[in-house]
């Protein structure tokens, strides 16, 4: 049996996908990365694909007059290798309809946040500013509005009270770097699919996110 194909976006420095990588290299996951493609030549996570010996792309949003265009140029890369799932790991361009049209229900987002609060940016520094007990990370499927879709997992960590946007966020980093691969997983052992747009987890709707919490998952 052919291994899953995958494609990762990104922008920045690619942690996210060095997880993913690891956890390939470890057999965690049976997948192939075929490709990443970041809209920066400065990106880290080149890098860090490089050394895996995976193809890398760089397609910079500048050079394009709106963002289907631009997205466009990726689906041109993309749609040649027919990926299981497109991964958005540290990806910080907001996506087309067009886009997430095309690739729906193989198109996967990780957000630091516990959504649906927070959407967008500074996730930390709101959780501290909202004096919140606890925050974390979730993985979910990409729909048309900015952070939404069916959320998979949840990994929850506590607010610590000398917790800086920092400190919180390198906790938070962490769990994501646990949580995305068995995500990622999941989908391409086939235990995640779609009935119309109602998310199934074996057979059965998915109508909570799973929580990482304390190195335990839980329903």
């Amino acid at each position: 049996m052919a291994k899953a194909s995958l494609v990762v976006l990104i922008s920045g420095s690619g942690s996210n996908l060095q997880a993913i990588i690891e956890a390939i290299k470890s057999g965690d996951l049976d997948a192939e990365i075929k490709a990443v493609i970041s809209n920066k030549a400065t990106a880290i996570g080149l890098e860090r694909a490089g050394k895996a010996n995976i193809d890398t792309y760089v397609i910079d949003h500048k050079h394009y007059p709106d963002r289907e265009s631009f997205d466009r140029a990726m689906m041109q890369i993309i749609d040649p290798i027919e990926p299981d799932l497109v991964i958005l790991a540290g990806f910080m361009r907001i996506l087309s309809d067009v886009f997430i049209d095309h690739y729906m229900h193989r198109l996967i987002n990780i957000h630091p946040s516990l959504l649906p609060k927070y959407k967008g940016l500074n996730t930390h520094q709101q959780a501290i500013d909202s004096h919140d007990s606890k925050h974390g990370a979730s993985v979910h499927y990409v729909s048309h509005e900015l952070d939404s879709g069916p959320i998979v997992i949840q990994a929850e960590v506590p607010v610590q009270d000398a917790d800086t946007a920092e400190t919180l966020a390198a906790r938070v980093l962490k769990e994501e770097h646990l949580i995305y691969p068995m995500v990622i997983k999941m989908h391409t052992d086939g235990r995640l699919t779609y009935n119309k747009d109602q998310l199934n987890l074996d057979g059965q709707p998915l109508t909570e996110p799973l929580i990482w919490k304390d190195g335990q998952l839980t329903h």
